[in-house]
């Protein structure tokens, strides 16, 4: 068995820092060890109450460490926390901003766009007028054609009618 006595003790406390809080329930709390051998003289026992004086010093001043240590990362933790949900407004704000801009933006350009459609409807529909408006001039030469070429043809036959005859 381990004691100040033995170079090799049985167990060794192994310090673990949780990252965001303090010393969990179990961490080991560290106190002066029994020493199994022999009693030691008077000397030796202020020598060894005084090392183990010095032990606990340290141990104290480690455990105050860490406790600083965990109470900066809780602080930093807390910090972050805050500067995220912080973040997380101000970037819905802001998209929830853009997001009006768009809209507002979608609804200008689609009264261009109706502006636009409704020119067009009207211009496709004078379109239709004047293709109508050409068509009726183009049946109305192909008939003065017609007659025309009736005409010139009825008057040849009626020429040669005549000069055939005298």
């Amino acid at each position: 068995m381990g004691s100040l006595c033995d170079p090799t003790p049985d167990v060794v406390p192994v310090l673990t820092l949780h990252a965001l809080s303090p010393s969990p329930p179990d961490a080991p709390v560290f106190g002066p060890r029994p020493c199994a051998g022999p009693a030691l003289g008077p000397r030796s026992s202020l020598l060894f109450a005084s090392l183990d004086a010095a032990v606990e010093g340290l141990q104290q001043r480690a455990q105050d460490a860490l406790s600083r240590i965990n109470s900066g990362r809780e602080e930093a933790h807390t910090e972050l926390s805050a500067l995220r949900n912080s973040l997380l407004l101000k970037v819905s704000e802001l998209a929830e901003q853009l997001e009006e801009r768009l809209f507002h933006r979608y609804g200008f350009h689609n009264g261009l766009i109706q502006e636009r459609l409704q020119a067009l409807g009207e211009v496709m529909e004078r379109v239709e007028e004047v293709q109508a408006e050409l068509r009726r001039i183009c049946c109305t030469v192909e008939a003065a054609y017609q007659e025309l070429y009736l005409q010139h043809r009825d008057g040849t036959r009626h020429g040669a009618q005549h000069q055939g005859s005298p």
